[in-house]
């Protein structure tokens, strides 16, 4: 499929989708609980738990040791680094959607952070930007739906991701598309590069959630309702600009969007 033919369907898609999600947010089947005093919509609870149930065996068995060996054999520093420059890759997509919210004072700190950590952060390996008062601040199209007036829609677990919701799903594959790292890396034959960078984001996102998730695991009643609250809270968070570390955010649940 042509560059110009996949534009136009995402676009579609896009369109599409947002309506539903229009929809969604002004209707609210199905069981719906109250996080943060907010009412959320629920109605796939036992495929959800069933789905959480699976992906849990498989983080046991793979991903978790996995994190734990990296965690073991790479020193903070070096974890730290490739973090920065997984999040410098990330760059075009937080500029593109601060753009598409208006928020132009944040596009102006994500294009510096951008130039500053390429230019003096080896590439991006040193968040120099960080230490010059230009926190990071990630930003997705799940986000810039919430800013345009789309509501959650129906909450529900995704096979080896974990949690999400309509919206924020929706936003995750307009991300991905769009994403001008992955489509230079398409368009150049470098598929295994952009594999491996999705690969090596999950294994730092799981490798930083390591205690979070063992605190969750270890004193939740219900790991699947502490897992949806900490979800929602994070999302809340980030879509009200709290920033990616505040101790509002709640624990950071991630949306494996690398």
């Amino acid at each position: 499929m042509g560059f110009k033919k996949l534009k136009i369907s995402l676009l579609v898609v896009v369109a599409l989708a947002s309506m539903g999600l229009a929809g969604c947010s002004t209707s609210n089947k199905g069981e719906a609980v109250v996080v943060g005093g907010e009412q959320i919509s629920d109605p796939f609870e036992g495929t959800n738990r069933t789905i959480l149930s699976i992906n849990e065996d498989i983080d046991k068995a793979v991903l978790e040791p996995v994190a734990r060996g990296y965690r073991y054999v790479a020193p903070k520093p070096v974890r730290s680094s490739v973090r920065n420059f997984l999040r410098n890759l990330k760059s075009p997509v937080i500029m593109g959607n601060e753009l598409l919210q208006g928020d132009f004072t944040g596009l102006a700190n994500a294009t510096g952070r951008l130039i500053i950590n390429t230019l003096l952060g080896v590439g991006g390996l040193f968040d120099v930007a960080d230490m010059g008062g230009i926190p990071y601040q990630p930003e997705d199209f799940g986000q810039t739906l919430a800013t345009w007036g789309v509501g959650n829609g129906p909450y529900f677990v995704v096979p080896l991701l974990g949690p999400s919701t309509l919206r924020d799903g929706t936003g995750l594959l307009v991300d991905s598309f769009l994403d001008p790292v992955r489509i230079y890396m398409f368009n150049n034959d470098l598929e295994w590069l952009h594999y491996t960078r999705v690969g090596v984001g999950i294994i730092d996102q799981r490798e930083e959630l390591l205690d979070v998730i063992d605190d969750l695991r270890r004193n939740s009643f219900d790991y699947y309702a502490a897992l949806r609250s900490a979800y929602y809270q994070r999302r809340q968070a980030l879509v009200n600009d709290m920033g990616a570390d505040s101790s509002a955010a709640g624990p950071e649940i991630p949306d494996y969007d690398n």
